[in-house]
This record gives structure tokens, sequence and C-alpha cells, in this order.
């Protein structure tokens, strides 16, 4: 897939994906008018894209979904995971399925609209999919105009001109703008999203991007949630007086949003509390404790990982969205690999040698197993009892 093959302009084009490189993908405009600019990713998952387009992890993103048929459970208002920006646009195989789900309150199509998300059917995913997976994730434009007329040179140069998302902290831009209490829990058939009850534990999360159902998981245990925007002084963290520390997942380079939050996070560690990471937060924990991160061609984007947890011996299925990982290579002595993707052995997990710290690069609260990696939850509430005894 190169400029020197366009893909032909079909009749009825109102919508075309461009690539930094030239390449023209034509299709028809879903969601928003308008354009949008980023890295474009795939996402391997089933279903589930309306949690995907709301994860914070995907800000800077464009994201191609595999499955061919999306819009088919419809949208609601439970199911989002964050009111920040997430991804920039949305690329789709076939037209938006009609939904059929009795859980469904809004068509997909006039959801994207109303978030401002800008999308493309028609498009061969596949192609793009593979071409993302031989070359790398590349820069591009998805545009929908109701006219169908693209000026694509003009269109070309921006995609060109936008930096990446190497080097790039955008953690600022999808963090919280002020501290708040979270105390729902976790979604019931029966009765919903429920209200923890009594707090047996005091959590303050660093918000680097945080997802809701993560938070959930965490009142679902007994933790009362203080969140705090991703700038916050270690002081300001221990004056909170935590019996644990969540640092959140979120989007952009670990080592460019690193340069003010490391420091924070060493301070923290050196606090003896203990202290949990998920993805941004992982990674952000391991350069604080000494190692380095690197930019990965693809990255791991899915609901399908097998990881592997050493610390038990058992496989989990695992749901993940990461373009950056630990260098297993940098680990300095003292803090082990936990966790292994069974994929193309990319470093999953670490924890620190004698003390209650430890994270993993994948979501262990997004269910695709679908309760596979809720242990973690768990492990966490289980070192900060041990403190306390």
């Amino acid at each position: 897939m190169s400029s020197s093959t366009p893909t032909p302009r079909p009749p009825g084009t109102t919508a075309a994906l461009v690539l930094a490189d030239g390449t023209i993908l034509w299709g028809r405009g879903v969601g928003a008018v308008g354009e949008a600019i980023g890295e474009v990713c795939f996402n391997t998952g089933l279903t589930g894209y309306q949690e995907v387009l709301t994860d914070p992890s995907y800000a800077g993103q464009i994201i191609t979904f595999c499955f061919p048929h999306v819009g088919n459970v419809g949208t609601n208002t439970e199911d989002i995971e964050s009111t920040a920006t997430a991804a920039r646009g949305c690329v789709l195989r076939a037209d938006i399925t009609e939904p059929a789900n009795w859980r469904s309150a809004q068509h997909l199509d006039g959801w994207l609209k109303s978030r401002g998300l800008v999308g493309i059917s028609g498009v061969d995913t596949r192609r793009l999919t593979r071409r993302i997976r031989d070359a790398g994730a590349p820069t591009g434009i998805v545009v929908h105009s109701p006219d169908g007329i693209f000026d694509i040179d003009v269109l070309v140069e921006k995609a060109k001109g936008w930096p990446g998302l190497e080097g790039m902290d955008l953690a600022k831009d999808v963090t919280c703008g002020q501290t708040y209490s979270w105390s729902e829990t976790p979604w019931d058939l029966e009765a919903g999203y429920g209200e923890l009850a009594e707090a047996k534990y005091h959590v303050v999360a660093v918000d680097y991007g945080a997802k809701r159902n993560i938070l959930r998981n965490l009142a679902g245990l007994g933790c009362k949630v203080t969140v705090v925007p991703a700038s916050t002084s270690a002081e300001e963290v221990k004056a909170l007086n935590p019996d644990g520390i969540f640092l959140s997942n979120g989007p952009g380079d670990p080592a460019a949003t690193g340069a003010y939050a490391v420091p924070v996070i060493r301070s923290l560690l050196d606090s003896g509390k203990p202290v949990f990471g998920i993805c941004l937060g992982h990674q952000m924990l391991s350069l604080a404790l000494g190692a380095k991160t690197y930019k990965m061609d693809i990255g791991h984007r899915g609901s399908n990982h097998p990881v592997k947890d050493h610390t038990t011996g058992k496989v989990e299925i695992t749901s993940m969205n990461h373009g950056f990982a630990v260098d297993r290579e940098s680990l300095p002595d003292g803090v082990t690999e936990t966790h292994t993707s069974l994929f193309d052995g990319v470093l999953e997990g670490i924890a620190v040698d004698g003390k209650p710290i430890f994270s993993v690069q994948y979501h262990p609260e997004a269910s695709p197993g679908p309760r596979d990696s809720h242990y973690l939850f768990q492990r966490f509430v289980d070192l900060m009892d041990a403190q306390r005894a």
C-alpha cells in the first residue's frame, strides 16, 4: 500500500483516509463532519467499540476496527470510560450496523456526531491492518465532507507535518481538572452500577487518563478512591494519607509525561505505601525505578492477548492498548519481570523485590477473559491489608 498504487475513488465518496506517504483510502463518512489527524492503529476486539473510543489511552490515535460489523449493540451512557477527549477518529469496514441490543440508547452514528468524532466506512480494513502490521503505525488524517470535495495535496502535507506520538505528553490533555472522589462499583445485570457502602481502604489514584472501570474495580473491593490530576505533587498525595497509591493508564510517550511525573513517583515509592500501576502508570513506574521505555512498531491493541503470570504460572487472556513498552534489558537489580506476552514476548508486568510495588502493562478491568485479570486488584488490596498487620 503506497502512493504509487492509489485506491480508485468509488462513486458516492464522502470521506477519505490520507496517510503521510500519500496513500489514499476512499470511503463513506460516518459521525461528525470535519477532519482528524493522528496515529493510525488497529484494534482486534470483536466488541467494546464504545469503551475503546472513550478510553483516554487512545488519545492522538485513529482506530481501525478489525471486526467488520461495528454498531450492532448501539451506544449508551453507561459504557463510556471517560468524558475526556480520547480517540480522534475511527475506520470501519462496513456501514454502521443498526443496533439490536436492549441496552442501546443511541445509534453509533449519532453518538459519534455528539462527541465530534470523525469516521470513515467502506475501507478495506484487512489491507490497512496488514500495512500497519508490516510497516508500523503511520500518521494519517481522516476527513468527512458531505460534498466529497477534498484537497488531497493539503491533506498529505498535514499528515506529513504531524510530529507523531513519540515525545508527546498527552496525559496533560486527558487528566482531570481537579481532585474528586469515586465510589461507584462495578455493573450488575440486575442492579446496574452500585455504590460503595463502607470504605475499608483509601486509595489515591493519579489520573494520567484513568478509565472509569478501573476505579469501579477498586471501589468494588472496598476502596474509597480519591482521584488527583497528573500534575499533583508527592507532598499533596501524601497529605491525603492513602493506604495505597494507584498510577493510572493514559496516552502518549511515557518518557515525555515522565519528565514531571517520574520525580513524583520516586518520592511516593519512598513512602512505603503499596503502589499499583496499569498501562502508562506501569511504564512510568518502570522509568522511576530506573528502566527505559521504547516505541513499538505496531503496539498491542485488542482483547485476546495471552499473558503469562510468572508468579502463578497461569496464562490469562487480557485486553491491551499500548504503543510503548518497557525494555526488559534495562530493568535494574531488585525489579523482577512478572508478566510476559505470549504473542511476541514483550514485558507486561513488573514487581519490586520485597516491596509492595507492582504494575502491569495490560488492562485487567476490561474483562476480556472476562475476569482472568481481576485478581490483580485483589493483590493490591492484600498488600494494603498486609501494611496494616
